[in-house]
């Protein structure tokens, strides 16, 4: 059945926020279904749509594709009034995604030839995506595939840096575009007006330094007070250097859209007024990463269970499976989240494996061979690289399997 996100059935109201209820009520909804299992609950998952709608205060929001990474859920949640278009990971991703959405953004330049010759030949998917560009070189390397006449006028998106050159800590952010002042943008924007084949129709920037970073870690007061320093400055930085920017280009191109953000800085973003729609992803699924955010809490729409297959000692268990660990700088804090039963920790030497997951503490002395643990991701898009399927559970019961990309036998990055 195709994904409807309407108002929710379920008669708990946001059983989430029980989680003696809201975990073994997924248990008992797939206890059908082998492990590992991945369950995507329907209700918090509408919950997670209207909550991102809230926090951007009426600025559309673009879905970011690689926190997701099904389908359905792409489809159903772009069909909402609040939401435009998507902006995709590769561009082979997007020639895919274009068999039925119209309004694609790839966010990263591409060098797959293949897929470029695809799309400068099609009038159709020309039309509906736009390539990401930050120098004169992705524009080189277009021609060289096929030259102007020979193809359709290929969409293009400047990237702007939205990095912070901080005092003392100096570059925070990612490192993405060399595209940094408003005279870098204008500079690249007259390159591009000025080669024939293209259309410049969009800017974007991403703060990731505030975005991605959590003001209130758990259990790191200093890290936490050094977060929100940098997030406060960086902010005022890129509102500032991004709307001098979009004015610069916008005196070369009538642009169409300027993209910015993520679901952790929705709010700040939305307050930058030269922005037209913000990207948002991993609040959608609600991984445990944003457990370190003070403004907002997503509902853990999308988990997934183990099966106790050992019993090394009466006080330990062994679940097979586990080791699916987030992107980003190696750490604890991106592997999965142990969340029910509650009470159990993996073993710091082993932590979460490939194949097996050893886990003690108090609840591991009552688990045994064939029962269910839960865990949260650490984002999301990543976890459906680990199934085939979402089982759909709504009012207790599964309602639907919606496979994912690799369901779909698609793996793009």
């Amino acid at each position: 059945m195709a994904l409807a996100l309407g108002e929710s059935t379920d008669q708990g109201g946001a059983p989430w926020q029980t989680p003696e209820l809201y975990w073994p009520g997924l248990t008992e909804a797939t206890s059908g279904l082998d492990t590992p299992v991945g369950a995507l609950h329907l209700g918090a998952l509408r919950h997670n749509t209207q909550d991102l709608l809230r926090r951007a205060q009426g600025t559309p929001i673009r879905v970011a594709s690689k926190s997701l990474r099904v389908r359905g859920v792409l489809e159903a949640v772009v069909a909402l009034p609040g939401y435009r278009g998507v902006l995709a990971y590769t561009l082979a991703e997007a020639l895919w995604l274009a068999e039925t959405l119209d309004d694609i953004v790839v966010g990263y330049p591409s060098a797959d030839t293949s897929a470029i010759l695809r799309l400068a030949r099609s009038a159709e998917l020309a039309g509906r995506i736009t390539l990401m560009v930050d120098s004169i070189a992705h524009l080189d390397l277009i021609d060289a595939v096929i030259a102007p006449p020979q193809r359709e006028r290929i969409r293009v998106c400047l990237e702007l840096d939205a990095s912070w050159n901080a005092p003392v800590l100096g570059h925070l952010g990612v490192w993405r575009s060399p595209v940094h002042t408003p005279e870098d943008a204008r500079a690249l924007a007259v390159g591009i007006v000025s080669r024939p084949g293209f259309d410049l129709v969009g800017l974007m920037a991403y703060e990731a330094q505030i975005a991605g970073l959590g003001d209130r870690p758990d259990a790191r007061p200093v890290q936490g007070r050094l977060n929100r320093w940098v997030r406060n400055r960086s902010i005022v930085d890129i509102n500032t250097r991004r709307a001098a920017a979009v004015a610069a280009v916008r005196q070369v191109a009538d642009l169409e859209f300027v993209n910015g953000g993520g679901t952790g800085s929705l709010e700040s973003t939305h307050a930058d007024t030269s922005v037209t729609d913000i990207a948002a992803g991993s609040g959608f699924f609600g991984g445990h990463h944003f457990d370190n955010y003070s403004g907002f809490r997503p509902a853990p729409a999308a988990a997934f269970a183990l099966s106790v297959v050992r019993k090394p000692t009466a006080s330990t268990a062994a679940l097979l499976g586990g080791g699916w660990i987030a992107s980003g700088p190696p750490g604890a804090d991106r592997s999965p989240r142990l969340v029910w039963p509650e009470g159990l920790a993996l073993v710091p030497r082993e932590m979460a494996g490939e194949v097996q997951s050893p886990v003690t503490g108090a609840a591991a002395a009552e688990l045994q061979v064939g029962d269910r643990v839960w865990l949260r991701h650490t984002k999301s898009g990543e976890l459906s690289e680990h199934l085939n399927e979402f089982a759909l559970v709504d009012d207790g019961i599964v309602v639907d399997m919606l496979p994912t990309y690799r369901g779909e036998g698609k793996a793009f990055l």
